[in-house]
């Protein structure tokens, strides 16, 4: 399973993409960043241009966070479940399922937090640092996540659960970086520590 610096960083998955290891330090990334730009560019310029996907059928109502079923306590794998039912949400939505305790995230702070990540589109975990044992550091609002970190994750206090549901355009867009293109990502987020 990769690690959540493939999933969230944006130049760490970059960098996961070209070499296939563990992420480098910040100039590493941003060279591999750079480099996997063009190879991108590269590789769509020759590959034969596929029809695009046609849209999953609509259900007539976006789901909210009460739609999402969640399972676990704090600091335990949650499972997730996506309902068939409703339609992924357009905005980015958070729900605190605990309210932690401790000090609140503010944009500049050190974060160690653990997370499940579920696609809409298959309803399936991609990645989990509960099953590695390992909590996720990241300095909120740097821009070294994907938007919906950056600004889902304001306001979560240490030892809080929370869920997000970060539509494409918080996510990866039609880039996809590891996920399919335009997918609704859902992750269960647990503040280890803040500051």
């Amino acid at each position: 399973m990769q690690k959540m610096a493939r999933i969230i960083g944006a130049a760490a998955a970059a960098a996961a993409a070209l070499a296939l290891t563990a992420c480098g330090s910040d100039d590493d990334a941003g060279t591999a960043a750079s480099a996997t730009g063009a190879a991108s560019s590269t590789a769509a310029a020759s590959a034969p241009t596929a029809a695009p996907a046609a849209p999953a059928p609509s259900h007539g109502r976006e789901c909210t966070a009460d739609d999402i079923g969640v399972t676990g306590d704090f600091g335990a794998a949650p499972t997730i479940t996506i309902p068939d039912d409703c339609d992924p949400p357009t905005q980015l939505v958070t729900k605190d399922l605990v309210e932690g305790s401790g000090p609140e995230a503010q944009p500049g702070q050190q974060l160690e937090m653990n997370y499940s990540l579920v696609t809409w589109s298959d309803k399936k975990k991609l990645d989990s640092s509960f099953d590695r044992g390992e909590t996720f550091p990241l300095p909120l609002g740097a821009g070294q996540v994907i938007p919906g970190w950056d600004q889902g994750l304001v306001g979560i206090k240490e030892g809080g659960r929370r869920l997000l549901i970060i539509p494409p355009e918080l996510g990866y867009g039609a880039g996809g970086q590891g996920v399919k293109p335009n997918e609704t990502l859902v992750f269960v987020t647990d503040a280890v520590k803040v500051g």
